[in-house]
């Protein structure tokens, strides 16, 4: 398998963290977003999104985070990141979407962009703007994991929501979010960080890191 992606792409580290936990080799293919290297004619054959990440696995080519890691839950089922329970599946689905659906969109590299260059938005309020929408977010996750509060998203082991929640987080420490009002996801976020699948993915280990 290869994974195109950038490691700061939380998108990509869901993935690699997916990856890990499933114990799955792949190459690393990087693809510097900053740089543009995604709007290369060489990624362009490969994605016609021109977005990371992507799965190249065999003959077949799988885009979109989600599902991406619906794809591996499929063709490598151990140890499952998804429930086996209907309303347990749907919850662990939920969690992930709150965040990959309502937080991360309106706030990835190409809308900030966008807010910026053409919309002539100051870096002052597009910093507004990115933490409204992640701690607004997070309050939402918060009060799911409150409801039903468990060592990780749902249970007493990682799953696909996890797999999402993590690279948000890092993504609201690198741009100074608050994040002591969401204490549940806090404590969740910690006990992902233990494990390796999740501590050895993160940007600062990936072979494209830059400081």
């Amino acid at each position: 398998m290869q994974l195109y992606n950038y490691f700061r792409s939380s998108a990509s580290y869901r993935v690699r963290i997916a990856l890990a936990l499933k114990g799955l080799d792949y190459d690393y293919m990087p693809v510097h977003l900053a740089k543009n290297e995604q709007f290369s004619e060489s990624y362009g054959a490969v994605s016609a999104s021109r977005l990371v990440p992507l799965l190249v696995d065999g003959e077949h080519t799988v885009t979109q985070s989600l599902a991406i890691i619906e794809y591996l839950e499929e063709t490598h089922p151990q140890p499952p990141l998804l429930p086996a329970d209907p309303a347990a599946r749907a919850r662990v689905r939920a969690l992930s979407l709150d965040i990959a659906c309502e937080i991360h969109p309106i706030n990835n590299l190409r809308v900030l962009r966008y807010l910026v260059r053409d919309m002539k938005v100051s870096e002052e309020d597009k910093t507004r703007w990115y933490k409204h929408w992640v701690e607004s977010g997070l309050e939402v996750v918060e009060s799911q994991l409150a409801a039903r509060p468990g060592r990780f998203c749902h249970g007493d082991s990682p799953t696909m929501a996890d797999c999402v929640l993590v690279p948000q987080i890092f993504n609201a420490r690198r741009f100074d979010c608050r994040l002591d009002h969401v204490p549940q996801v806090m404590r969740v976020f910690d006990e992902c960080m233990k494990l390796p699948a999740f501590a050895e993915t993160q940007p600062s280990r990936c072979p494209d890191a830059e400081p």
